[in-house]
């Protein structure tokens, strides 16, 4: 049977080359996905698909710095 899931490491080239990850957590946590993609990669076009098919919260990691500046 192949794993469909992949390494960490895997998942980090994967959005260093623009790519969008599924991160999953455990059966025995909340047995969800979160759509996954670095910042400099996103564009209005990934915001969109994330909106209509990840049907949950848009959220993003922010550096102190910058939740002070906004």
């Amino acid at each position: 049977m192949n794993n469909p899931f992949i390494t960490i490491e895997e998942a980090i080239e994967e959005m260093k080359k623009g790519h969008m990850v599924i991160m999953v957590d455990d059966e025995d946590r909340e047995n969800e996905g979160d759509l996954v993609i670095a910042a400099e990669k996103i564009t209005p076009e990934i915001v969109n698909f994330m909106i209509n098919y990840g049907r949950g919260l848009l959220c993003l990691s922010l550096h102190e710095k910058d939740v002070d500046r906004l």
